[in-house]
């Protein structure tokens, strides 16, 4: 039986591989978003690493927060969610060095504030990209998802709660490469030989460089999605959507 929660290894010099695994789906619970901050700010600030592989383990990537948890504790796990999602986002853009993500099978809500706050995608034949936000009673990552694909596309999938492949997002260049599954981790552990091939002063100055002419401010325009998450759930509405979770299977 493998251990549940975030890991750290560094396979070979310059390169730390942070994989998530919270079974059956990697739908993060509230402990799980903060000990992935943890873990990217933690590598990010080892002089030794040169990039960051963000990975998975299991069927998807990651399937967003852990909708049972909130229906369970309310209010708290909202909360602890939202500041969850939060700090795991920032640490993945702050992070003091290139990070990139390996991602296979589904990558849901959550996970699209994951890769898009990345600095490289490598993504599985398999993969897909999607926020259901709209079917769970929640909001947010729009600005993340707009880091993707275009404008309009972000709209329609965002109101549609429909998935786009990582075929489709290698096509609006979002993606680095599509590989097959079993060549995921390889492929990802490649190009992050190859960033940490660099200087690694000049890494730095180079990640606070492109993070400093970005036009959006991430951080604060997710944080002004999430006032909405919090009037969804204020008002009912969230609660109403989530009644129906999980009913139809999951």
């Amino acid at each position: 039986m493998r251990a549940m929660g975030v890991s750290t290894l560094s396979p070979e010099k310059g390169i730390s591989v942070i994989t998530v695994d919270f079974p059956p789906v990697n739908a993060l619970p509230v402990r799980g978003w903060f000990a992935l901050a943890d873990a990217v700010r933690g590598a990010g600030r080892d002089t030794g690493v040169r990039c960051v592989v963000l990975a998975a383990e299991g069927r998807g990537f990651n399937a967003g927060v852990d909708i049972k948890e909130i229906q369970a504790d309310g209010a708290s796990a909202l909360l602890g969610a939202n500041r969850g999602c939060a700090e795991a986002f920032a640490a993945v853009y702050e992070c003091e060095v290139p990070v990139v993500a390996a991602v296979q099978g589904f990558c849901l809500g959550g996970g699209i504030g994951l890769v898009g706050n990345a600095d490289a995608i490598v993504a599985s034949e398999d993969a897909v990209f999607g926020l259901p936000e709209l079917d769970r009673g929640a909001l947010g990552a729009a600005t993340h998802l707009a880091r993707l694909v275009p404008q309009h596309l972000m709209r329609a999938l965002y109101y549609t709660a429909r998935t786009a492949s990582a075929a489709e997002l290698h096509g609006h260049g979002s993606v680095w490469r599509v590989v097959p599954r079993a060549e995921l981790r390889a492929a990802a552990l490649e190009l992050a030989r190859e960033i940490a091939a660099k200087d690694g002063q000049l890494l730095r100055l180079a990640k606070a460089a492109i993070n400093g002419i970005d036009p959006v401010d991430v951080r604060r325009s997710y944080r002004f999605e999430q006032g909405f998450t919090y009037e969804a759930g204020a008002s009912g509405v969230a609660d109403r959507v989530r009644a129906t979770f999980g009913k139809e299977g999951t």
